[in-house]
């Protein structure tokens, strides 16, 4: 008969590999419905996708997040692989590795849910690039897309998944599938969210150069020596505080796109400009300060409550742009006078005046505008990156 020690001993082995386990998300993109007409949507009937992210920390496992979330459907996968990432969507050779759930090849995913992988034995370092292929035998008429994706996809006929580099390809837009990518260390690791519009989500970033600002943020984490410090980007192009737009507006999103994310410990919110410019644009009376506040408010109060730290961003300057108005630029100079100066949160970045012109702050300054008045380039995205103390962020 076995003493009370031995037993407690073999308990305590097998238990030691849940306990050792530490996931947090190292890269995202939040589950959208596909805004485009069925009739114009690609057949990926009996097709592969390849898709390329670039992670933000490393770990000695990794598992992929796959979403059905916004589709009515079950949706049967095919094979599906991840490999370290080359050229134009091929793969280094000696990387590739079959994904499995449940220990088995392929799976359906219900409709409405998401579906984790399991882990996969693939040590990857800090802003690795990661060539993730999924074969869809029956095609996805209503797959859980994110809108923009800032990369190249492919897909290709039949299944590929294995192949070094596909034939027969035609170009992808969005993000189709794909959702999420976590990392395993030995010790714990924490995720900051940058919850979101179009200028998180990277809208305007040269392709597939990974200029967004949390791709940069990123990058100074690792060069700081954050090393277990993540950035999941959150962002959501059109998304608002409080109304529907593309995608679930901020409130709504909130619990599943930042509190459940695994390893979140910081949130950092640039919110509020398309509030404003809808209401304009759409000849509304315009929000007042105390309206946009509130929003910031619901969230602080339900982050804190999960241990989640708040980090507020100044709205953009936006004066110039096509739904830029007076009543909207006196709520964001008053939002901004409150996040500088309130202490419910746990801090703030001031990237409105990283960007802003300093002869008329209500703008852009040129060298940082794309263009349009509203959405940074590249060299603004740095400076926005560059203005975030990393201090707030320990």
């Amino acid at each position: 008969m076995r003493s009370l020690l031995s037993i407690g001993l073999l308990l305590a082995l097998s238990a030691a590999p849940a306990q050792a386990q530490s996931w947090s998300r190292s890269w995202m993109a939040a589950p959208l419905v596909s805004r485009t007409p069925p009739e114009k949507r690609p057949d990926l009937g009996n097709r592969t996708l390849r898709q390329v992210v670039r992670i933000s920390t490393g770990g000695t496992r990794i598992r992929l997040r796959l979403s059905n979330e916004m589709s009515t459907q079950p949706l049967l996968l095919g094979a599906v692989h991840v490999a370290l990432a080359g050229d134009n969507g091929e793969t280094l050779p000696g990387t590739d590795h079959v994904v499995t759930f449940n220990q088995a090849q392929g799976a359906t995913i219900p409709a409405r849910a998401p579906l984790l992988s399991d882990p996969i034995a693939m040590p990857v370092k800090p802003l690795t690039r990661l060539t993730i292929s999924i074969h869809l035998p029956q095609g996805a008429p209503d797959a859980t897309v994110h809108s923009y994706s800032a990369a190249t996809g492919w897909t290709a006929p039949g299944d590929q998944t294995a192949a070094p580099r596909m034939t027969d390809t035609t170009t992808l837009g969005p993000r189709v599938i794909i959702a999420g990518v976590e990392v395993e260390n030995r010790k714990p690791a924490r995720t900051i969210v940058t919850l979101g519009d179009s200028i998180t989500d990277g809208v305007r970033a040269t392709p597939d150069s990974n200029r967004r600002w949390p791709d940069l943020l990123a990058e100074r984490l690792q060069k700081a020596g954050m090393t277990l410090t993540g950035v999941a980007n959150a962002g959501i192009s059109a998304n608002r505080l409080l109304s529907e737009a593309d995608g679930y507006n901020a409130l709504a999103r909130f619990d599943s796109d930042v509190l459940a994310v695994p390893g979140v410990s910081h949130v950092i919110i640039l919110e509020g400009v398309n509030d404003l410019g809808a209401a304009a644009r759409e000849q509304r009376p315009m929000l007042p300060p105390a309206t946009i506040i509130g929003a910031y408010r619901q969230m602080i109060a339900r982050a804190h409550g999960r241990g989640v730290k708040v980090i507020l961003a100044t709205i953009l300057p936006y004066k110039g742009a096509g739904y830029w108005s007076e009543q909207g630029e006196a709520t964001r100079v008053a939002v901004n006078d409150w996040i500088r100066t309130t202490s419910e949160a746990d801090g703030h970045v001031d990237l409105a005046k990283a960007v802003a012109d300093p002869a008329d702050p209500a703008r852009m300054a040129k060298p940082y505008d794309v263009g349009d008045a509203l959405h940074p380039n590249d060299a603004g995205f740095a400076v926005m990156a560059d203005a975030i103390d990393l201090a707030l962020l320990r």
